[in-house]
Parts: structure tokens; sequence; C-alpha cells
């Protein structure tokens, strides 16, 4: 029974078909596919959300028109009280869930005519408010994720280095890749990258800045990859160059790391030439820190995390610290601060002081 690119069924085939409940659910799906895809959403969102439906058949052995509420909750149940998942996680689940039965239920594609000619029984609804889990709140990370204090960020760049000389001085394999994720590391926290802004991050990316030009050839770069919202395509931004001694280390590692991987215009090459992935970068992250046994809640993205905190302590506008991270809205940007202890005392302190030292003045005028 063939859908069109819309994901509407438009031939109700009189033939009887062999094997109608498979045929109709990879029909669905096709059909689903064709839906998203018209609405501009990346391939692989669009293939995980099909896995997921079938991970659910698989787990209630029913098919979409047969589904009910209690699978639901069953289903849900078993990924909250079992294997653990996290809020967020199993929102994601429900909401492509909900939306595939959204699809499948909708009058306007079909499927309940299909389902009622080969079945007797036709798709609903099965994920509501009152079954599913509600967002409530902008910040649902971890409460142990945190940005890592600036004696920790030292030690472990200090650490990521001597294990590069280590692994090069014992004439092992391995030095390159060390070599190139400590930079990594390093490159990640200098412009407060995500991982796939950071993976993505080409030669050709970095250029001048004519107001501060002791960055030289690296004082800006262009970040094409950047988190995409909804449809759209992947969002740019430019990032300035504000640590002095960042120009340094990627011009090191062009020169001795990413010469001898690639030829390439890939400023971080892996070793049979392609993009990094990120469990590559996470398991030495990993490592580094149980090897300076560092306390949890550090993970790629503290990196970040660490970029505006630390810019914040140092005395950056907030409003320049937001466009670098490319947030839309302050708000955003303050879910990664995590201020020290340090700086709220002298903040506290700066603000008392110049209290008092209004306060005085104005005595002394008056009398």
């Amino acid at each position: 029974m063939p859908v069109d690119l819309s994901g509407r069924v438009y031939v109700v085939g009189s033939v009887p078909v062999l094997h109608p409940e498979a045929q109709t659910l990879n029909e669905m799906l096709e059909g689903w596919r064709n839906q998203q895809l018209c609405r501009n959403l990346d391939a692989d969102t669009v293939a995980g959300r099909a896995r997921l439906v079938e991970r659910f058949i698989e787990a209630t052995n029913e098919f979409p028109w047969t589904w009910t509420p209690s699978m639901v909750e069953e289903f849900f149940s078993d990924l909250r009280s079992v294997k653990r998942r996290k809020q967020s996680t199993v929102r994601g689940y429900q909401n492509a869930l909900r939306m595939f039965c959204s699809y499948v239920s909708d009058p306007d594609y079909g499927w309940d005519r299909v389902c009622e000619q080969r079945f007797g029984t036709h798709p609903a609804q099965v994920f509501f408010e009152w079954n599913t889990a509600s967002h409530v709140q902008d910040n649902e990370q971890s409460p142990a994720k945190r940005a890592f204090t600036k004696q920790e960020l030292q030690d472990f760049f200090d650490h990521a280095d001597d294990r590069v000389a280590l692994v090069a001085a014992s004439a092992r394999k391995g030095w390159l890749p060390a070599y190139r994720d400590a930079t990594m590391f390093k490159v990640a926290y200098s412009y407060g990258l995500r991982f796939n802004e950071l993976r993505h991050l080409q030669t050709v990316d970095f250029s001048r800045n004519a107001h501060a030009g002791e960055f030289g050839r690296h004082g800006v770069v262009q970040v094409r990859y950047g988190k995409a919202k909804k449809g759209s395509p992947p969002k740019r931004r430019g990032v300035l160059t504000v640590f002095t001694w960042t120009p340094e280390i990627i011009t090191d590692w062009l020169a001795h790391g990413q010469a001898c991987m690639s030829a390439g215009l890939d400023l971080f090459p892996s070793e049979r030439g392609a993009l990094v992935a990120e469990n590559t970068l996470l398991r030495r992250f990993r490592r580094y820190c149980r090897d300076l046994e560092l306390p949890d809640g550090l993970d790629l993205h503290s990196l970040r995390r660490s970029y505006a905190t630390h810019l914040i302590e140092d005395g950056w506008d907030a409003k320049f610290v937001q466009d670098q991270m490319g947030h839309d809205h302050a708000s955003t940007t303050s879910l990664y601060t995590c201020v020290s202890s340090d700086y709220r005392v002298s903040t506290l302190r700066r603000a008392l002081d110049s209290t008092i030292t209004s306060a005085l003045s104005f005595d002394q005028e008056s009398s």
C-alpha cells in the first residue's frame, strides 16, 4: 500500500496481503518517515524515532493499532525503576512515541481506514498528560554536573600533557592521538565549545581579529555546526579568542600534530582520517579524571561550563559571555555558570564596601 511523500495513504488495495500486520507496520513507519522529512527534520533523528517505535512494539508485543495506556505505563515504569533512565531521556522517548501515535491516528493520513479494513480496529493516541512526564523547568541537568575549578582544570591539562610526553618517550604508538585529544580539551575550553562543534572545526575556520592583533591568525573561530533548532540547519556563530595561550596551542598542533595525521582541512582528524567520535574523547577524559581522583560531576560538557563560569568570575561582561556561548537568552547562559564561593564573597564584599563608602561620603557632606 503506497504512501506519498507527505506520509498519506493514497491507495487502499483490495488484494489480501500475506503478512498484513508486518506490512502495515512497515508502511506506517515509511509514511511517518516521509512526514517528518517534509518538516525538514534530520535523517538521523527520524531513524532514531523509528527504532524507538520498534523497541516499544518489541517490549509490548503489540502493534500500534492495539496499544493502550496501560502498556505505556508498564514500559516506562521499567525504564525508570529498573533501567534508571534519566527524566529527560524518558520524556524524549514519550514525546517521540506520542508524535507517532498522533500521526497514525490522524484521519488526514488514512491509517484509521486501513486498519479498520484489515484488522477491524484503528490506532488511537495513548500518550496523555496524566501518563507521561512533563517539562516544567528549564534546567533538568543532573545536580551533580558542574564546572571545573581553575586548579582542577590546570591539573587536568597538565596531566594530559604529561601523558603525551610519557607515551612519546616510551616509543609506543598512540602519542599522536593523545596529543590530539589533549589539544581538543584545551580548544573546547578556550572557546566554550560543544563536542559536535569541536569535532567539526577545520583549519579554515580561524581568522584574524582586527581589534586584537596579538592573537595573530587565530583571533576568531567560525563555529559552523552549532546546536540546531528543530527543523533548522546547524546554527553558525563567531567566537572571539580571549586567552593569550590559545593561539600557541593551535599553532603547535597544526605544525606537529595535524600535519602528521591528515593533509585535509579537518583540525582534529581520527587515525583513519574521519571525524573523532565522542566515545573516543570521552574514554580518555574519564581516564584522566580517574587518574587525578577528581570528584564526580565532571564530563566533557564541563569544559563549556567552565568557560562561562571562569569568564564571569574574571569580570567579563555577561552579554559578551552569552554571545560567545551562542545563547539566545541570558537565562540559558546562567544555567551554565557555576560561580565559585570566592567569586560570590568578593562580589558581596565589593557591593558592601561601595555601600559603606557612599554612606560615609553622604554623612561628611551633610555635616
